[in-house]
C-alpha cells in the first residue's frame, strides 16, 4: 500500500468532502442519525477509494473494464442514482436490527460491520451469528449485480501493528470469500486490510475496541465508461 498516496486521499476527506451529508440508520431504532458511526463509514468510503486507486489488478477501473468487456452491462446517467437508491433500500430492509449500519456517500453504499457481530478478538473466523448478515448482503448483491464490492478489514490496537495488519487482511479475505461462496461473482470483489490505522472509537475501552474491530463493505455502481 502506498501510504503517501493514501494519506493524500485521507487528507481530502478531512475537508468534509466524504462526510458532509452522510446519514446512518440506527440498527436498533430504525431512525436516521449523523453520529460517530457516520465518521467511521466515511473512513470506509475513503478506504474503498484507496483500494480502487492503489491496488493494481483490484482497482475499481480495472474491474469495471473487465466486467463490461465480459458482457456485464454497466449503468449510465440517471440510472446510476436510481439503481443505488433501490439497492440501498433493500439493504436497509435486510439489515435492520442486525447491528450493521448502512450509509450512503454519493453513489456508494457503505456497510459498517462492528466486532460484536463479525469477529472475536484476534480471530479471522466468522462468528456464527454473522452468517445470516452476510447471507443477506449476498442476496442483495446478487440481485443488484451491476455493483462492485470492496471489503476492508480493520482491527483494534491490541497486539503488534504488523500482526494487526495481517489480521485485517485475513478478515477482509474471509468476508469476501464468504460472499463469493454465496454466489457473488468474484470479479466484482476486491479485499484489503488497514490494520489498526483508522480507529473510529477509543481503543482504551472494550466498547471502543469492539467498534474498531470491524469490516466495512463498500458497494459502488458499475458505470459505463
Amino acid at each position: 500500500m502506498k501510504h503517501h498516496a493514501l494519506a493524500a486521499i485521507i487528507g481530502l476527506a478531512s475537508t468534509g468532502m466524504v462526510l458532509v451529508g452522510c446519514q446512518t440508520t440506527d440498527p436498533y431504532t430504525g431512525e436516521q442519525q449523523t453520529s460517530r458511526a457516520t465518521i467511521g463509514a466515511g473512513i470506509g468510503a475513503v478506504a474503498g477509494a484507496a483500494v480502487g486507486a492503489l491496488t493494481g489488478s483490484d482497482s475499481r477501473q480495472r474491474r469495471q473494464r473487465a466486467l463490461i468487456g465480459a458482457g456485464v452491462g454497466g449503468l449510465s446517467g440517471a440510472a446510476v442514482g436510481h439503481y443505488m437508491d433501490r439497492q440501498e433500500a433493500e439493504l436497509r430492509e435486510q439489515l435492520a436490527g442486525t447491528g450493521v449500519s448502512v450509509t450512503r456517500n454519493g453513489d456508494d453504499i457503505i456497510l459498517n460491520m462492528p466486532g460484536n457481530v463479525t469477529f472475536a478478538v484476534d480471530s479471522a473466523d466468522l462468528r456464527s451469528d454473522f452468517f445470516d448478515v452476510l447471507d443477506s448482503v449476498a442476496l442483495v448483491a446478487e440481485e443488484f449485480d451491476k455493483t462492485l464490492i470492496e471489503v476492508i478489514g480493520h482491527t483494534d490496537s491490541t497486539g503488534p501493528a504488523d500482526h494487526n495488519q495481517r489480521l485485517s487482511e485475513r478478515r477482509a479475505q474471509t468476508v469476501g470469500r464468504y460472499l463469493e461462496n454465496r454466489g457473488v461473482d468474484g470479479r466484482r470483489l476486491a479485499m484489503a486490510g488497514f490494520g489498526e490505522e483508522y480507529p473510529i472509537a477509543d481503543n482504551n475501552t472494550e466498547e471502543g475496541r469492539q467498534q474498531n474491530r470491524r469490516v466495512e463493505v463498500t458497494l459502488a455502481p458499475l458505470v459505463e465508461s
